[in-house]
């Protein structure tokens, strides 16, 4: 599959990506990863008697990195060059539990040439990650530098 360049998004264009279910695994992995063990995401019994949650919850950063993960399963950026430039107005809204699914929609809100690279431009894409019961989760704004097909 041949992914989309600058010129091929469109102000407005939406996606939706497939959907992804947490497991324990994947908490348990991040935390590794990261060395995050805080008692929240790791400590069953500690999250029921000290969190305003009642049970584990996801790190809102691993949250953010399975937005990355669905973003790929959709091709947008197969074979074309580009980078992130960032993220901006990241927001954990709701928290996100083991067995949740997720989903992103994805709206392009910007797009303009490079002012350091002719051969590239920055696309912006907002995302908005909902759950099985479609309540957000998680939005941000992602800056990417897009090559263009010229």
């Amino acid at each position: 599959m041949c992914g989309k360049f600058f010129e091929d998004f469109k102000i407005n264009e939406k996606f939706i990506t497939p959907a992804r279910t947490v497991t324990e695994t994947d908490l348990v992995l991040f935390a590794a990863l990261t060395g995050d063990y805080n008692p929240i995401h790791t400590d069953e019994e500690f999250a029921k008697k000290n969190s305003i949650f009642k049970t584990r919850v996801l790190h809102g950063l691993y949250t953010l990195s399975i937005s990355e993960g669905l973003v790929f399963r959709l091709g947008l950026l197969d074979g074309v060059p580009a980078a992130s430039l960032g993220w901006n107005n990241v927001k954990f809204t709701k928290p996100v539990y083991i067995g949740d699914t997720l989903h992103l929609e994805l709206i392009v809100t910007e797009k303009r040439d490079s002012k350091s690279n002719p051969k590239m431009g920055v696309v912006v894409i907002h995302y908005i990650m909902k759950n099985q019961r479609d309540e957000v989760v998680m939005e941000a704004d992602h800056a990417l530098y897009v090559g263009k097909r010229t």
